[in-house]
């Protein structure tokens, strides 16, 4: 169901901010616009923190 599209425009920006913070924890030199040349495991490790971000986040909420 990934369509590329944000369901919610306005978040673009926060997005963007995440997905750097998740980069730069995990050592991934991200520039703004094209980012091609990441190799695959570049690109997963910023795509795994940012999902282990995400649960850590949940979790603390439910308490």
């Amino acid at each position: 169901m990934a369509s590329g599209k944000n369901v919610v425009p306005e978040a673009k920006s926060a997005l963007d901010r995440f997905k750097m913070e998740a980069a730069s924890e995990v050592g991934v030199n991200l520039k703004d616009g094209y980012n091609g040349d990441l190799t695959s495991k570049q690109a997963g490790s910023v795509g795994g923190q940012m999902v282990k971000k995400m649960i850590e986040s949940y979790e603390r909420n439910m308490k």
